[in-house]
Protein backbone atom coordinates (compact mmCIF):
# COMPACT_ATOMS: atom_id res chain seq x y z
CA UNK A 1 0.00 0.00 0.00
CA UNK A 2 3.00 2.35 -0.43
CA UNK A 3 1.13 3.92 -3.34
CA UNK A 4 -1.29 5.38 -0.81
CA UNK A 5 1.41 7.87 0.10
CA UNK A 6 1.28 9.41 -3.39
CA UNK A 7 -0.91 12.49 -3.41
CA UNK A 8 -0.77 12.51 -7.20
CA UNK A 9 -0.90 9.32 -9.23
CA UNK A 10 1.75 8.87 -11.95
CA UNK A 11 0.25 9.25 -15.42
CA UNK A 12 0.96 7.50 -18.71
CA UNK A 13 -0.52 9.00 -21.88
CA UNK A 14 -2.86 11.13 -19.69
CA UNK A 15 -4.40 8.01 -18.11
CA UNK A 16 -4.24 7.27 -14.40
CA UNK A 17 -3.90 3.64 -13.34
CA UNK A 18 -7.16 2.48 -11.71
CA UNK A 19 -5.00 0.40 -9.34
CA UNK A 20 -3.57 3.56 -7.73
CA UNK A 21 -5.64 5.43 -5.14
CA UNK A 22 -6.48 9.13 -5.51
CA UNK A 23 -6.44 11.53 -2.58
CA UNK A 24 -9.66 13.00 -1.17
CA UNK A 25 -10.28 15.58 1.52
CA UNK A 26 -12.63 14.87 4.43
CA UNK A 27 -15.12 17.75 4.41
CA UNK A 28 -17.24 16.63 7.34
CA UNK A 29 -17.45 13.84 9.92
CA UNK A 30 -20.87 13.14 11.43
CA UNK A 31 -21.35 10.79 14.37
CA UNK A 32 -24.40 8.63 13.74
CA UNK A 33 -24.00 6.06 16.54
CA UNK A 34 -21.19 4.82 18.76
CA UNK A 35 -20.09 2.55 15.91
CA UNK A 36 -21.01 4.48 12.75
CA UNK A 37 -19.61 7.70 11.32
CA UNK A 38 -20.67 9.46 8.12
CA UNK A 39 -17.74 10.91 6.16
CA UNK A 40 -18.31 13.51 3.45
CA UNK A 41 -15.31 13.40 1.12
CA UNK A 42 -14.20 15.41 -1.88
CA UNK A 43 -11.66 13.96 -4.34
CA UNK A 44 -8.77 16.35 -5.02
CA UNK A 45 -8.72 15.24 -8.66
CA UNK A 46 -10.54 12.89 -11.00
CA UNK A 47 -10.41 9.32 -9.70
CA UNK A 48 -8.67 7.05 -12.17
CA UNK A 49 -8.57 9.93 -14.62
CA UNK A 50 -12.38 10.12 -14.79
CA UNK A 51 -14.93 12.48 -13.15
CA UNK A 52 -16.66 11.14 -10.06
CA UNK A 53 -19.87 9.45 -11.17
CA UNK A 54 -21.62 6.40 -9.75
CA UNK A 55 -24.88 4.54 -9.41
CA UNK A 56 -26.57 3.82 -6.07
CA UNK A 57 -25.27 0.51 -4.75
CA UNK A 58 -21.75 0.87 -6.13
CA UNK A 59 -18.77 1.05 -3.79
CA UNK A 60 -15.36 2.66 -3.45
CA UNK A 61 -12.18 1.19 -2.05
CA UNK A 62 -11.16 3.62 0.69
CA UNK A 63 -7.86 3.50 2.56
CA UNK A 64 -5.31 5.15 4.80
CA UNK A 65 -1.49 4.85 4.60
CA UNK A 66 -0.30 2.06 6.87
CA UNK A 67 -3.77 0.55 7.29
CA UNK A 68 -4.66 -0.68 3.81
CA UNK A 69 -8.03 -0.25 2.12
CA UNK A 70 -11.51 -1.76 2.24
CA UNK A 71 -14.78 -1.47 0.28
CA UNK A 72 -17.42 1.00 1.45
CA UNK A 73 -20.78 1.65 -0.19
CA UNK A 74 -21.71 5.16 -1.20
CA UNK A 75 -24.39 6.59 1.08
CA UNK A 76 -25.34 9.55 -1.12
CA UNK A 77 -25.64 10.75 -4.68
CA UNK A 78 -22.95 13.09 -6.05
CA UNK A 79 -23.44 16.67 -4.88
CA UNK A 80 -22.27 19.54 -7.05
CA UNK A 81 -21.30 22.58 -4.99
CA UNK A 82 -18.47 25.11 -4.75
CA UNK A 83 -15.57 25.94 -2.44
CA UNK A 84 -14.13 29.44 -2.89
CA UNK A 85 -15.73 29.62 -6.32
CA UNK A 86 -14.24 26.33 -7.52
CA UNK A 87 -16.52 23.38 -8.39
CA UNK A 88 -16.26 20.20 -6.34
CA UNK A 89 -17.93 16.81 -6.12
CA UNK A 90 -18.61 15.45 -2.65
CA UNK A 91 -20.21 12.22 -1.53
CA UNK A 92 -20.83 10.31 1.70
CA UNK A 93 -19.28 7.11 3.00
CA UNK A 94 -20.73 5.54 6.15
CA UNK A 95 -18.12 3.53 8.05
CA UNK A 96 -18.69 1.19 10.99
CA UNK A 97 -15.77 0.70 13.37
CA UNK A 98 -15.05 -3.05 13.27
CA UNK A 99 -11.32 -3.41 12.48
CA UNK A 100 -7.94 -1.68 12.22
CA UNK A 101 -8.76 0.41 9.15
CA UNK A 102 -12.29 1.40 10.14
CA UNK A 103 -11.18 2.29 13.68
CA UNK A 104 -8.38 4.43 12.21
CA UNK A 105 -10.97 6.09 9.97
CA UNK A 106 -12.98 7.00 13.07
CA UNK A 107 -9.97 8.93 14.37
CA UNK A 108 -9.60 11.21 11.36
CA UNK A 109 -11.01 14.74 11.35
CA UNK A 110 -12.22 17.41 8.98
CA UNK A 111 -9.43 18.39 6.61
CA UNK A 112 -7.63 15.04 6.77
CA UNK A 113 -7.10 12.94 3.68
CA UNK A 114 -8.29 9.49 2.67
CA UNK A 115 -7.47 7.61 -0.53
CA UNK A 116 -10.01 6.25 -2.98
CA UNK A 117 -10.33 3.86 -5.89
CA UNK A 118 -13.53 3.31 -7.78
CA UNK A 119 -16.43 3.31 -8.16
CA UNK A 120 -16.69 -0.45 -8.64
CA UNK A 121 -19.41 -2.97 -9.32
CA UNK A 122 -22.93 -2.84 -10.66
CA UNK A 123 -25.45 -0.74 -8.79
CA UNK A 124 -29.16 0.04 -9.05
CA UNK A 125 -30.10 1.37 -12.50
CA UNK A 126 -32.67 3.97 -11.53
CA UNK A 127 -33.55 4.89 -15.12
CA UNK A 128 -34.69 1.32 -15.77
CA UNK A 129 -37.08 1.50 -12.81
CA UNK A 130 -39.10 4.54 -13.82
CA UNK A 131 -42.83 3.97 -13.55
CA UNK A 132 -42.35 1.18 -10.99
CA UNK A 133 -43.51 0.99 -7.38
CA UNK A 134 -40.33 0.60 -5.35
CA UNK A 135 -40.16 -1.39 -2.13
CA UNK A 136 -36.96 -0.83 -0.13
CA UNK A 137 -36.17 -3.46 2.52
CA UNK A 138 -33.11 -2.71 4.67
CA UNK A 139 -31.69 -4.64 7.60
CA UNK A 140 -29.08 -3.12 9.92
CA UNK A 141 -26.36 -1.23 8.07
CA UNK A 142 -28.04 -2.14 4.78
CA UNK A 143 -29.78 1.24 5.03
CA UNK A 144 -26.43 2.86 4.06
CA UNK A 145 -26.38 1.97 0.34
CA UNK A 146 -30.18 2.08 0.40
CA UNK A 147 -29.95 5.76 1.38
CA UNK A 148 -28.18 6.46 -1.91
CA UNK A 149 -30.92 4.65 -3.83
CA UNK A 150 -33.72 6.41 -1.96
CA UNK A 151 -32.18 9.86 -2.45
CA UNK A 152 -32.03 9.15 -6.18
CA UNK A 153 -35.78 8.58 -6.52
CA UNK A 154 -37.59 10.21 -3.56
CA UNK A 155 -39.86 13.07 -4.49
CA UNK A 156 -39.69 12.37 -8.23
CA UNK A 157 -42.88 11.95 -10.25
CA UNK A 158 -41.26 9.42 -12.60
CA UNK A 159 -41.57 6.66 -9.98
CA UNK A 160 -44.63 5.07 -8.46
CA UNK A 161 -45.34 4.38 -4.80
CA UNK A 162 -42.25 4.25 -2.56
CA UNK A 163 -42.20 2.07 0.57
CA UNK A 164 -39.35 1.56 3.04
CA UNK A 165 -39.14 -1.27 5.56
CA UNK A 166 -36.13 -0.84 7.84
CA UNK A 167 -35.09 -3.08 10.72
CA UNK A 168 -32.39 -2.96 13.38
CA UNK A 169 -31.56 -4.58 16.70
CA UNK A 170 -32.44 -1.51 18.78
CA UNK A 171 -33.98 1.94 18.12
CA UNK A 172 -30.56 3.56 18.57
CA UNK A 173 -29.14 1.49 15.72
CA UNK A 174 -31.64 2.71 13.12
CA UNK A 175 -29.57 5.09 11.01
CA UNK A 176 -30.86 8.28 9.32
CA UNK A 177 -34.11 8.44 11.29
CA UNK A 178 -34.28 12.22 10.85
CA UNK A 179 -34.07 11.83 7.09
CA UNK A 180 -36.78 9.18 7.18
CA UNK A 181 -39.15 11.86 8.48
CA UNK A 182 -38.25 13.94 5.42
CA UNK A 183 -38.92 10.96 3.16
CA UNK A 184 -42.35 10.58 4.78
CA UNK A 185 -43.06 14.22 3.96
CA UNK A 186 -42.24 13.39 0.32
CA UNK A 187 -44.94 10.71 0.35
CA UNK A 188 -42.92 7.62 1.18
CA UNK A 189 -44.48 4.92 3.37
CA UNK A 190 -41.84 4.29 6.06
CA UNK A 191 -42.16 1.31 8.42
CA UNK A 192 -39.61 0.57 11.14
CA UNK A 193 -39.05 -2.50 13.30
CA UNK A 194 -36.60 -3.69 15.94
CA UNK A 195 -35.64 -7.26 16.82
CA UNK A 196 -36.75 -7.30 20.48
CA UNK A 197 -38.87 -5.19 22.79
CA UNK A 198 -37.14 -2.06 24.01
CA UNK A 199 -38.14 0.52 26.67
CA UNK A 200 -39.99 3.41 25.05
CA UNK A 201 -40.33 1.75 21.64
CA UNK A 202 -43.93 1.89 20.38
CA UNK A 203 -43.32 0.58 16.88
CA UNK A 204 -43.23 -2.90 15.43
CA UNK A 205 -41.16 -5.63 17.09
CA UNK A 206 -39.79 -8.47 15.01
CA UNK A 207 -37.71 -9.11 11.91
CA UNK A 208 -38.41 -7.19 8.68
CA UNK A 209 -40.53 -10.00 7.24
CA UNK A 210 -43.19 -9.33 9.90
CA UNK A 211 -44.00 -6.07 8.09
CA UNK A 212 -44.32 -7.54 4.61
CA UNK A 213 -47.60 -9.40 5.09
CA UNK A 214 -49.57 -6.19 5.69
CA UNK A 215 -48.31 -4.48 2.53
CA UNK A 216 -50.63 -3.94 -0.41
CA UNK A 217 -48.44 -4.54 -3.44
CA UNK A 218 -49.07 -4.63 -7.18
CA UNK A 219 -47.09 -7.69 -8.33
CA UNK A 220 -46.84 -6.58 -11.94
CA UNK A 221 -45.60 -3.10 -10.99
CA UNK A 222 -43.46 -3.60 -7.87
CA UNK A 223 -39.68 -3.92 -7.74
CA UNK A 224 -38.15 -4.80 -4.36
CA UNK A 225 -34.61 -3.78 -3.37
CA UNK A 226 -33.22 -5.82 -0.47
CA UNK A 227 -30.02 -4.97 1.43
CA UNK A 228 -28.94 -6.40 4.74
CA UNK A 229 -27.41 -9.49 6.36
CA UNK A 230 -27.34 -12.30 3.74
CA UNK A 231 -29.24 -14.62 6.10
CA UNK A 232 -32.31 -12.39 5.81
CA UNK A 233 -32.52 -12.60 2.01
CA UNK A 234 -34.06 -16.05 1.69
CA UNK A 235 -36.77 -15.24 4.23
CA UNK A 236 -37.58 -11.89 2.61
CA UNK A 237 -37.75 -13.59 -0.80
CA UNK A 238 -40.17 -16.22 0.56
CA UNK A 239 -42.39 -13.50 2.05
CA UNK A 240 -42.41 -11.52 -1.19
CA UNK A 241 -43.24 -14.59 -3.26
CA UNK A 242 -46.34 -15.00 -1.11
CA UNK A 243 -47.26 -11.49 -2.28
CA UNK A 244 -46.76 -12.74 -5.89
CA UNK A 245 -43.60 -10.70 -6.46
CA UNK A 246 -41.43 -12.49 -9.04
CA UNK A 247 -37.75 -13.27 -8.47
CA UNK A 248 -36.87 -11.12 -11.48
CA UNK A 249 -38.39 -8.16 -9.64
CA UNK A 250 -36.22 -8.65 -6.54
CA UNK A 251 -32.84 -6.90 -6.41
CA UNK A 252 -30.33 -7.88 -3.72
CA UNK A 253 -26.92 -6.46 -2.81
CA UNK A 254 -24.37 -9.05 -1.70
CA UNK A 255 -21.76 -8.54 1.00
CA UNK A 256 -18.34 -9.91 0.11
CA UNK A 257 -14.76 -9.10 1.03
CA UNK A 258 -13.69 -7.19 -2.07
CA UNK A 259 -9.95 -6.59 -2.39
CA UNK A 260 -9.10 -5.42 -5.90
CA UNK A 261 -12.37 -4.33 -7.50
CA UNK A 262 -11.36 -5.77 -10.87
CA UNK A 263 -12.22 -9.46 -10.52
CA UNK A 264 -8.53 -10.36 -10.34
CA UNK A 265 -7.87 -11.44 -6.75
CA UNK A 266 -10.78 -13.88 -6.41
CA UNK A 267 -11.72 -12.85 -2.85
CA UNK A 268 -15.33 -12.13 -3.84
CA UNK A 269 -15.75 -14.98 -6.33
CA UNK A 270 -18.91 -17.10 -6.24
CA UNK A 271 -18.38 -19.87 -8.79
CA UNK A 272 -18.04 -17.96 -12.06
CA UNK A 273 -19.39 -14.66 -10.71
CA UNK A 274 -17.22 -11.90 -9.24
CA UNK A 275 -19.26 -9.72 -6.88
CA UNK A 276 -17.00 -6.70 -7.40
CA UNK A 277 -17.80 -6.78 -11.13
CA UNK A 278 -21.13 -8.60 -11.66
CA UNK A 279 -22.60 -7.20 -8.42
CA UNK A 280 -22.90 -6.25 -5.69
CA UNK A 281 -26.45 -5.69 -6.99
CA UNK A 282 -28.02 -8.78 -8.59
CA UNK A 283 -31.50 -9.75 -9.67
CA UNK A 284 -32.55 -12.76 -7.62
CA UNK A 285 -32.89 -14.75 -10.85
CA UNK A 286 -29.15 -14.18 -11.50
CA UNK A 287 -28.36 -16.10 -8.31
CA UNK A 288 -30.50 -19.17 -9.03
CA UNK A 289 -27.42 -21.30 -9.74
CA UNK A 290 -25.35 -19.83 -6.89
CA UNK A 291 -26.83 -21.27 -3.68
CA UNK A 292 -23.77 -20.20 -1.65
CA UNK A 293 -24.44 -16.52 -2.47
CA UNK A 294 -26.32 -16.27 0.84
Amino acid sequence: MNSLLNQQSPKTDNLVSPYLPSAATVERVTKLTEKERLFTVTPLAAIGGLPVSFDPGQFFMCGLPGYGEAPFSVASMPVNSHINGSPKQSFDLCIRAVGNLSNAMHRIKKGDRVYLRGPFGRGFKTDELKGKDLLFIAGGIGIVPMRSFIKSVAGKDSYGKLTLICGAKTPEEILFQGEMDEWKDMGMDVRLTIDKRHPGWKGNVGVVTTLISSLKLKPDKTVAAIIGPPVMYKFVALALRKKLIKDASMLVSLERRMKCGFGKCGHCQINSSYVCQDGPVYRLTDLAGLPEAF
